[in-house]
């Protein structure tokens, strides 16, 4: 650039940089508006993590009780007879 043309911009630029005011209180404005949206990201992290947890208990209580009651709800299969279930310990043990 030229020297005449390199003093212009210096001149503009300085009487632009003397027009801005100085904020004492942005940076705490600034903090306290970055404060309330993590608050509420929180808060809505929050909220879909327990209508999440709310739909799977609705929909897990909803498929047991859909069964029939008088049949199993863990096995299939027949029933076990009591007497199979007893231990015997030898005489002597």
């Amino acid at each position: 650039m030229m020297p005449d043309t390199e003093e212009r911009l210096r001149d503009v630029l300085d009487a632009v940089a003397r027009q801005v005011r100085l904020d004492t209180r942005g940076y705490q404005r600034t903090q306290a508006a970055w404060r309330r949206r993590e608050r509420r990201r929180r808060l809505v992290a929050t909220f879909i993590a327990t209508i999440i947890i709310a739909t799977a208990g609705i929909v897990g209580l909803w498929a047991l009780n859909r069964g029939d009651s008088s049949e199993p709800v863990i096995f299939d299969g027949p029933q076990p007879d009591p007497t199979s279930l007893v231990v015997r310990v030898p005489p002597g043990s």
